[in-house]
């Protein structure tokens, strides 16, 4: 079947993107070559909504950033994804890092960004109790939020799914035949045609691009490493909490999860061969960076660790733009932070671009609406009772730590998009995600995915092909 559009990529911005898209009377395929969405950038990150201070006034990081920003909450409130505007905290410890602050400042203010203002010791503790002693100022930007990453990756590339759009996940595309109609081959031999080809394969974006012969830009990357608190340390801080950024990035933050842990990082080291192997060392230098800005965090309290690697573009900015060299591309690359919280932004101006390309229009029967991955926790006892009644399921608890059933469990098998995996599962209902790391409740999450697929237990893999859990078939 040939495709209006083909979109390479099934990360954040792939994925809102889709989204957008969706709105219209186009045929739309998104061709993600992981087991599942959101395997990339966009599984592993700070989850920061970003206010916008940062970026160079006049970037495109800073247009997106702005409109992104106040986008989210809207967007999230549609796809039932947890959001919450708890704002963040530039730090300043001596009188030539307020001077830094006065910089981003009046930099934020010229990007749109609203209520900005720097606030003194005696305001920034009874904000902060935990803040560092030592701090003598701080930027206060009560527009800053934060959002599950993953969840709003799976939720929007669901909802799209849900209006039309088809997901085929191990497509890893290795050719491209350009014509009036694009071809794109994958390395298991299936190919798909489309008219218009949109790049958001982030760190592979520079190789989609080079397959059409676009080589405008070339693609970076740095690995950015994290020490995540269990939810026993909810509350330690409310805001986001960074030290005055560098020419490497905003540093080493402390900031609550919109789960309710406390996430701590990132590192920010080039990663030449896109590992997000954790280096030895990492532990200490995120530690030691992290006491510099908050006093007494519980590091007893931490329960994991991981890497994620974000790509970067040798033009220092976004690249959001159709491809100067092939007709039937459109690039979206060099996605780095604030590339999170900008995605809204950029996947709707994308889709409005290539909406008037085909000159097509909205339909009508578009449901921006999904439902929360979460909805069955969040009822009370009567209702719980109620579903239960009708889906017993829904009263066997199989991760004890998130409290997660077994119907929420199938529920992620079976809805758009469907979880094939037991990371898959994980990203959609916290099953292992809490102190014990899915220790109790890995084996039943196992069986569950194998019955619902008709797969051997040996079969069942962690994050796609080469991660078996089991051998032999059994437990």
């Amino acid at each position: 079947m040939k495709y209006d559009v083909a979109i390479i990529g099934g990360g954040v911005i792939g994925a809102l993107t889709a989204r957008e898209l969706a709105r219209y009377a186009l045929s739309v395929v998104v061709l993600e070559g992981a087991a599942d969405v959101a395997a990339g950038a966009s599984k592993a990150n700070s989850g920061i909504v970003h206010a916008g201070f940062d970026a160079a006034e006049g970037s495109l990081k800073a247009r997106y950033n702005v409109a992104g920003s106040r986008m989210m909450a809207t967007v999230c409130e549609e796809l039932g994804v947890g959001y919450e505007n708890n704002g963040s905290l530039v730090l300043a410890f001596d009188e030539a890092q307020i001077g830094i602050l006065e910089t981003l400042l009046a930099r934020g203010r010229a990007n749109g960004v609203r209520d900005l203002r720097i606030i003194g010791r005696e305001e920034l503790f009874l904000r902060e109790k935990h803040a560092s002693g030592r701090a003598v100022a701080a930027l206060y930007a009560p527009t800053g939020g934060i959002v599950c990453p993953f969840e709003l990756t799976i939720a929007a590339m669901g909802n799209a799914m849900d209006n039309g759009v088809l997901l085929l996940t191990d497509f890893e595309v290795v050719r491209a035949e350009n014509g009036k109609t694009v071809t794109l081959h994958a390395a298991d031999g299936r190919a798909v045609s489309a008219g218009y080809v949109v790049n958001c394969a982030g760190a592979g974006a520079e190789k989609i691009a080079r397959l059409f012969g676009d080589d405008s830009f070339t693609v970076g990357a740095r690995k950015g490493e994290y020490i995540l608190l269990d939810s026993a340390a909810k509350g330690f801080v409310k805001s986001t909490i960074f030290s005055v950024p560098t020419a490497a990035g905003k540093g080493v933050l402390v900031t609550p999860t919109a789960d309710g842990n406390i996430l701590i990082g990132p590192t920010s080291v080039e990663e030449p061969d896109f590992s997000t192997a954790i280096r030895r060392g990492a532990f200490g230098e995120i530690i030691e960076k992290a006491r510099a800005i908050c006093d007494g965090i519980p590091f007893g309290e931490t329960i994991t660790s991981f890497a994620g690697v974000r790509a970067y573009c040798d033009r220092h900015d976004f690249i959001v733009e159709e491809s100067r060299k092939a007709e039937n591309l459109f690039n979206t690359a060099g996605i780095e932070s604030p590339g999170l919280t900008s995605a809204p932004a950029i996947g709707k101006a994308v889709a409005e671009k290539i909406a008037a390309r085909f000159g097509a229009e909205k339909k009508k029967d578009f449901n921006p609406k999904r439902r929360a991955f979460s909805w069955f926790r969040k009822l009370g006892a009567a209702e719980k009772n109620a579903v239960i009644a009708e889906d017993p399921a829904y009263g066997k608890i199989v991760c004890r730590c998130e409290s997660v059933t077994l119907g929420e469990i199938v529920n992620a098998i079976r809805q758009n998009p469907p979880a094939r995996t037991l990371d898959g599962v994980k990203l959609r209902t916290r099953a292992g995600m809490g102190r014990c790391q899915s220790g109790f409740c890995q084996p039943a999450t196992l069986e569950t995915i194998a019955k619902e697929y008709g797969l051997s237990l040996g079969e069942v893999t962690k994050n796609g092909k080469n991660s078996a859990i089991v051998s032999g078939g059994a437990i």
